[in-house]
């Protein structure tokens, strides 16, 4: 993905409006750093192309399943920054296989589970910022997860697994990462496995959408 559309406001007629398109901006390099510069750019409602499929046998090829995780990771900053995104989504065909993404801006398509509709009017009521995220603290790293309805708490204060989540918070190979780490994150369902890429579910956290006493 070397080109994204945007525009600078959230709702379609206001996007509609002379000198709100944005045009076609560069979208290339780190997720957290494309995000950012969209960001500044103004961008408030961003259009990604093609589709992003995370079914096994579409990303066998280390190529694809590199480029799948840097959308997803895009998506995940974006969400952080609390930009409209338009994407589409296929997933395995799991009735639950969209769960563990449902704290990403909902795409605007979604293929894949038994009742995609059903899931995708799901994923879009229950969505809400700040529902899978993680800070950085003095010496240690805190995760919030809301994603299964119920908050799960976990504080990371080992350097090796917080080392682990700079490099997986960009998309990794899995053997770059020490295997019981990962088999940790795995249990606790905050990465998410694409061919041989892991990526982290969680984002850091950009925007509250309250105080921060009361997240």
């Amino acid at each position: 993905m070397d080109t994204v559309t945007a525009w600078r406001d959230f709702e379609p007629e206001a996007a509609g409006l002379p000198g709100m398109s944005l045009g076609e901006l560069e979208a290339s390099g780190p997720p957290t750093r494309t995000a950012a510069r969209l960001w500044q750019s103004g961008a408030r409602r961003v259009r990604l192309p093609g589709s992003t499929d995370l079914r096994p046998a579409a990303n066998e090829d280390p190529g694809t399943a590199a480029r799948t995780v840097r959308t997803l990771c895009l998506v995940r900053e974006l969400t952080a920054h609390a930009v409209y995104v338009e994407w589409e989504l296929r997933t395995a065909p799991e009735a639950d296989a969209w769960r563990p993404l449902n704290h990403l801006q909902p795409p605007q398509f979604l293929s894949g589970p038994p009742d995609p509709e059903s899931a995708l009017r799901t994923w879009r009521k229950e969505h809400y910022l700040c529902k899978c995220l993680w800070r950085q603290g003095p010496g240690f790293i805190q995760i919030r997860d809301r994603r299964w309805g119920e908050l799960l708490r976990f504080t990371v204060d080992e350097p090796d697994y917080q080392e682990a989540i700079r490099l997986l918070a960009q998309g990794a190979p899995a053997s770059a990462v020490p295997a019981a780490i990962l088999d940790t994150f795995r249990s606790e369902r905050l990465v998410g496995d694409v061919g041989p890429m892991v990526w982290w579910f969680p984002y850091r956290v950009r925007r509250w959408i309250q105080e921060a006493m009361a997240i």
